[in-house]
């Protein structure tokens, strides 16, 4: 298994590309996030690509669903049909609080922590005049982080507690992913052409 099989998986599934611009993001983090507890950064990198590959066909989070139907769920048994590692499929539905897998693993403790906030560091960025993430900072993530009406999707708190979990300050969390985030920032789309464009 290597980086290239797993986007031809993603994009396989994947046709939208806001769907695909968070899974590079996820990726991004986990890459960092490996470097800095001196794990492999290329398996954390293809966890935090692959997290979300079966969404699109399989979005349904809905308890009634069934699982062969379930967002995770689904994607799990895709994953074990193509070889994949126990442990890296049950990080995939560990960022899946209904998967009934509990994060335990420092790698999945990472993905559930990076995952919601990469959502909330690119609405961040998308509001600004410039579209450029290189102009967002941590201060403008936490002012943004305190209005509950902006991006009122992401769960701060689940964010919050995940980061607890992972045993890292709130502020260097925010302060990593953002920073893996603008070393991609041209694969996000968020390098500022989506303002020259309107």
């Amino acid at each position: 298994m290597n980086r290239e099989e797993v986007w031809g998986l993603v994009t396989e599934y994947t046709q939208s590309q806001s769907l695909l611009h968070h899974m590079l993001a996820v990726e991004a983090a986990m890459r960092a996030y490996g470097r800095k507890f001196g794990e492999d950064e290329d398996v954390w990198g293809m966890v935090g690509l692959v997290h979300d590959f079966d969404y699109e066909r399989y979005p349904s989070m809905d308890p009634d669903t069934p699982d062969s139907e379930k967002h995770c769920i689904a994607g799990a048994e895709i994953l074990r049909q193509r070889g994949w590692p126990e442990p890296y499929i049950r990080a995939v539905l560990s960022h899946a609080t209904y998967s009934g897998v509990t994060p335990e693993t420092t790698l999945e403790k990472t993905l559930y922590a990076v995952d919601e906030l990469t959502g909330l560091i690119t609405a961040v960025a998308l509001v600004r005049p410039s579209k450029n993430i290189a102009d967002v900072t941590l201060k403008s993530v936490k002012n943004k982080w305190k209005d509950r009406a902006f991006a009122a999707a992401v769960n701060r708190e689940e964010i919050e507690h995940a980061t607890l979990a992972l045993g890292v300050d709130l502020n260097e969390h925010i302060q990593t992913v953002l920073g893996a985030m603008q070393g991609i920032a041209a694969d996000l789309e968020l390098d500022g052409r989506l303002a020259q464009q309107n």
